[in-house]
């Protein structure tokens, strides 16, 4: 049983994860289905095409959501929150391109709620279409993001304060909501940053990673309250869940990070099999991941550092930091193609140590492989040359007497003969011919 089945009657396979999620006719494809002859909606490549009726689908779904919303009750619920001060929604409800930016991203979409004393929130509401992971798992994800949120407000990170939620579509508001804090700035758009500007953020960062490093958790999980307490469960990740006949399986929490990466491997490797996942490339996405989970341990840090663990964003990125005209950073999160650092990232580990976090700088200076591993788990990129880079790099920087002049197609080829008795390799050459 996989997370959705095929949307085509009468098939009862599953569908294949991202690929199988098509936008444009709302459909879960199983590997059979997505084939040309079965499937024609122009792939992302073809941009004319494409984007257009992207657009489209966007607008539909977002249209339809914000038909759901009672205004009247979500500014009764917030102006009873703060004791009957008025409140009101100046944006216009409907989809307008050129404003889509600023209020939504892949999973929400934000709603200014403004008060007559100044104070803003900001409602957020979690947006459903065909790429959406079923209710459950939806919820799931809301109530650890709640969580967390709530934990940030008893340290010194900037985040917002979260007001109120409702996990249940059947509350007068009519959709699932939470209202938070609207803080100020702007995102952080770092190739336009000056030197003196990404300075400046850098610094800030190394005091918010101090601050988190002072926060340790003792496993690998997502944060989640039950009874106003608060638990590290299992992860509260789409690409870390799985389904079976009892219903949806998380991963987690770990004592480890060997534990994380192979049970992640496990279910990458066990997606690849049901034709669940990597459906156009299936032989390569096993090589690939049987690999890295046959060198997990040249890969993770030393064990030593596995004796705590601390609160991260699952998708770090600049655009996720807000910051004011003066470059402070009001809500908090470097990469190159490199096996090496950039020099903003050398600045960041050097910050750490002079602010008396050795051990954080060097976590910082021994990490692109980790950095690598991240990248080349489970992401099914439809950018395969650069997926390809990324890899083949982890490999070059693991094995860097004999791996400079490698390619991938060499390494393919050797992969292969390597691991040619897997009974699963057998069984997927078989399968796909």
């Amino acid at each position: 049983m996989g997370m959705w089945s095929c949307d085509i009657e009468d098939c009862d396979k599953s569908s294949v994860r991202t690929d199988g999620e098509c936008i444009l006719c709302c459909r879960h494809l199983c590997a059979e289905h997505l084939k040309p002859e079965y499937h024609t909606c122009p792939p992302w490549e073809d941009e004319k095409n494409y984007d257009p009726a992207a657009n489209r689908a966007e607008q539909e779904e977002i249209n339809k959501l914000l038909a759901k919303i009672n205004i009247t009750a979500l500014t009764d619920r917030a102006s009873y929150l703060r004791r009957g001060v008025r409140c009101s929604i100046s944006q216009n409800l409907q989809y307008d391109l050129s404003t889509r930016n600023s209020v939504m991203g892949g999973m929400n979409y934000h709603i200014e709620i403004s008060f007559k004393d100044g104070v803003c929130w900001l409602a957020r509401v979690r947006r459903f279409n065909v790429t959406s992971p079923p209710l459950e798992l939806q919820n799931y994800i809301m109530r650890s993001e709640i969580a967390t949120l709530e934990f940030l407000e008893e340290t010194k990170v900037p985040a917002p304060k979260v007001f109120d939620f409702s996990l249940d579509e059947a509350n007068p508001v009519g959709v699932r909501y939470i209202l938070i804090e609207k803080l100020p700035g702007r995102s952080l758009s770092w190739s336009v940053a000056t030197r003196e500007q990404r300075l400046k953020v850098i610094d800030q960062l190394a005091d918010i990673y101090i601050e988190l490093h002072a926060h340790p958790f003792p496993m690998m999980g997502s944060l989640d309250k039950i009874d106003s307490k608060l638990f590290i469960r299992p992860f509260a990740r789409e690409s870390m869940a799985d389904f079976g006949e009892t219903g949806l399986k998380l991963l987690g929490p770990f004592l480890s990070s060997e534990q994380h990466y192979n049970a992640h491997l496990d279910l990458i490797l066990d997606l690849i099999m049901r034709q669940e996942a990597y459906a156009n490339r299936p032989i390569d996405a096993f090589l690939i991941h049987r690999y890295l989970q046959e060198n997990i341990l040249k890969i993770l840090p030393s064990a030593s550092l596995d004796d705590a663990f601390y609160l991260k964003h699952a998708n770090e990125k600049g655009d996720q930091i807000l910051v004011d005209d003066q470059f402070r950073i009001t809500v908090a999160e470097f990469y190159n193609g490199n096996n090496g650092l950039g020099d903003e990232e050398m600045t960041f580990s050097h910050l750490l140590g002079k602010k008396g976090h050795t051990d954080l700088g060097d976590i910082v200076r021994k990490g692109r492989l980790l950095h690598r591993l991240q990248f080349c788990c489970g992401y099914d990129l439809p950018d395969w040359d650069g997926y390809k880079d990324i890899f083949i790099g982890l490999v070059k920087a693991l094995h860097k007497d004999d791996s400079n002049n490698l390619d991938y197609e060499t390494w393919k080829a050797e992969a292969t003969q390597r691991y040619s008795a897997d009974r699963q390799l057998k069984k997927l050459a078989i399968l796909y011919g």
